[in-house]
């Protein structure tokens, strides 16, 4: 019993219309089937005629078939109406359901704007940026810490591979000399001639300066 006393909504309605509009398309399509089906036998019908030399029965017949197309064109035209109708019907739902969304959207955000508070939104914007500052400056701050850091291991790396092919310079060089120099063996007095050029008075003289009787 509820239902039979609910107010219609906007939906209900048009689809009400929409099923009202299809059933007269329908309607309309076989008047035109019918219209068609006529047609043909009023065709027959004047051939016939002609056939057998009747021209009053086929001008008249002629006539009947005249206001029949006239008919079945209308046919046509209101179908097309009808269609219209139903698109149209079908723009306008569409149309008041964008404005119920928007005003929808409306008071959604006349609600928020109630809730928000412009001020305290503002301030709190304002300490974001100002923490981020200070996070991007003690980030650089690491960052040049870690750069000089790294950057002295470098130059000491550096320094020292310097140091290398120095000392890898002079190596060469050296050898260079050495090979071209005389040999230490040949400058230097064998211990066996060091050992014969000593006399025993001098170890003897040695051993006393040492205490050794």
């Amino acid at each position: 019993m509820a239902s039979l006393f609910k107010k219609k909504t906007v939906d209900d309605v048009i689809k009400e219309q929409n099923r009202e509009l299809r059933g007269t398309q329908r309607a309309i399509s076989r008047d035109r089937a019918a219209l068609e089906k006529q047609e043909k036998q009023l065709e027959l019908e004047i051939k016939k005629m002609a056939k057998i030399g009747n021209k009053e029965a086929c001008r008249v017949l002629a006539k009947q078939l005249v206001q029949l197309r006239k008919q079945k064109t209308r046919t046509f035209a209101v179908s097309s109406k009808v269609t219209s109708m139903s698109t149209q019907t079908k723009v306008m739902n569409s149309q008041m359901k964008m404005a119920g969304a928007m005003s929808t959207t409306a008071k959604t955000m006349q609600a928020v704007n109630k809730k928000m508070d412009p001020q305290k939104t503002l301030q709190t914007m304002q300490n974001f940026q100002k923490e981020n500052m200070k996070m991007e400056m003690t980030e650089e701050m690491i960052n040049d810490t870690l750069d000089d850091i790294f950057d002295a291991s470098d130059d000491e790396e550096e320094s020292q591979d310097i140091v290398n092919q120095v000392l890898d310079e002079i190596g060469i060089e050296i050898s260079g000399k050495m090979a071209k120099a005389p040999s230490a063996a040949r400058s230097l007095p064998s211990a066996s001639t060091s050992k014969a050029t000593i006399s025993d008075e001098e170890i003897e003289r040695q051993l006393k300066a040492l205490g050794v009787d």
